[in-house]
């Protein structure tokens, strides 16, 4: 039988030890986020629908994203044994320059409308994290104030290529003379994807005040209060807005772009090129075979065409026939550490992350984002240590087996896994 005793106040006091009490509630609420899931939750709290909506939906049924964060659970992990990882390396050089992470914040468009620090928090974050940060031709900060922000980051421009080709053309040598390294093409957009949320919700550029957006500010005071006491949206690209996501694409957008038009910006723009939004094998060899110096397996973020490829699922078979010498980069899905760590060992360079930047940034701002490259960082590292993999360049496919539950049919028989 276990003896008992009267216990004393001295070891009572001793075993419960109080945290001492904080005032700065953001940083409390962003210290309880231990997942980018966690974020997301926050972020739905803080966030009016529409404005969420926008982040968290996709195209049509939104079964591209359903399947590319499936194709990430999707997994089997095989550690190593007996291998020292106490020192463990996380660099990567992607495009020809360093990132102290294999994973850079993808570009978006709107961002201020998620959050008012919008591009500036994600730039800085960036900065201080080592890694690149993506602005879209479709941001709402100006190229030259995202320089400012981060005057020794590493910045990527992504660009369309829009009707009116004069503003694409001053869009790219903006870029080039305020220090971007790389500019990412978009192709996957001659029009816009059926975002059936944002349609649902009526959300437009700039917000309009309606019975619903009223009710659903309500429990939000502190969004619109951030909105309505900083500077007025600037749009480096739209010179008129009003309307929703969807009809300022369709109005912006040419779904006459070519060939000849990649030969214009491959002629216009003096750093690395990148293709972003390549969904086949045939158009990355093609690509390569013209000399673009990375291409980006994405479908993106599955807000274009629904049940499109799975860039995950792309990615071996993109490696095996473009070669070694190319860059691939891809996204859509990855919403952990873990999900980045099996995509290097799969083949790609490089990673971007769209959603799980704007879930932090719409749960607190710049210290939001920081906290989620903090949680991706770990969770990265972690993964490593317990593949016991000291470095990014020891990640291999030997490391991954990807699991599909998709198997496609052709002439009506089953292809073998």
């Amino acid at each position: 039988m276990v003896k008992r005793q009267v216990p004393k106040p001295s070891e009572i006091f001793e075993l419960m030890q109080f945290r001492k009490p904080s005032l700065d509630f953001r940083a409390n609420r962003l210290s309880r986020a231990q997942s980018i899931p966690d974020l997301r939750a926050i972020a739905k709290r803080r966030t009016p629908a529409a404005a969420f909506d926008y982040t968290d939906g996709s195209a049509d049924r939104e079964i591209s994203l359903t399947r590319a964060r499936k194709a990430f659970e999707d997994v089997e992990l095989h550690p190593g044994v007996l291998t020292d990882v106490s020192d463990l390396d996380t660099t990567t050089t992607i495009l020809g320059s360093p990132s102290a992470l294999p994973f850079g914040i993808a570009p978006i468009g709107f961002t201020r409308l998620m959050q008012t620090e919008g591009e500036i928090a994600g730039a800085g974050s960036a900065a201080a994290a080592g890694i690149p940060f993506s602005l879209s031709t479709l941001g709402t900060t100006s190229i030259e104030d995202v320089r400012a922000t981060a005057p020794d980051g590493r910045l990527w421009y992504q660009l369309y290529v829009m009707k009116d080709r004069d503003i694409s053309y001053g869009l790219v040598d903006r870029a080039a003379a305020a220090g971007f390294d790389t500019l990412l093409f978009t192709v996957d957009t001659p029009i816009a994807g059926n975002r059936m949320r944002d349609a649902r919700n009526g959300f437009s550029i700039p917000p309009q005040l309606t019975a619903k957006t009223i009710l659903d500010a309500i429990p939000r005071p502190w969004w619109w209060w951030d909105f309505l006491t900083t500077p007025k949206l600037e749009f480096a690209s739209l010179t008129t807005t009003g309307g929703t996501v969807g009809q300022l694409l369709d109005s912006a957008m040419d779904p006459s772009i070519d060939f000849d038009d990649l030969a214009e910006i491959r002629r216009m723009w003096p750093g690395k090129l990148a293709i972003k939004g390549v969904q086949n094998v045939e158009d990355a060899r093609k690509l390569v075979d013209l000399g673009v110096d990375a291409i980006i397996l994405s479908n993106h973020g599955g807000r274009q065409l629904d049940t499109a490829p799975v860039p995950f699922h792309l990615l071996p078979e993109v490696r095996k026939a473009v070669g070694d010498d190319v860059d691939i980069i891809i996204d859509t899905g990855i919403m952990h550490g873990a999900d980045i760590v099996a995509a290097i060992a799969m083949g790609a360079s490089f990673t971007l992350v769209g959603r799980a930047y704007l879930y932090g940034l719409m749960a607190g701002g710049r210290e939001g984002v920081d906290r989620a490259i903090e949680i991706l960082s770990s969770e990265v590292r972690r993964t490593m240590k317990l593949l016991q993999v000291g470095s990014v360049e020891e990640l291999e496919p030997r490391h991954v087996t990807q699991l599909r539950s998709l198997v496609p049919i052709e002439h009506g028989v089953q292809k073998p896994v």
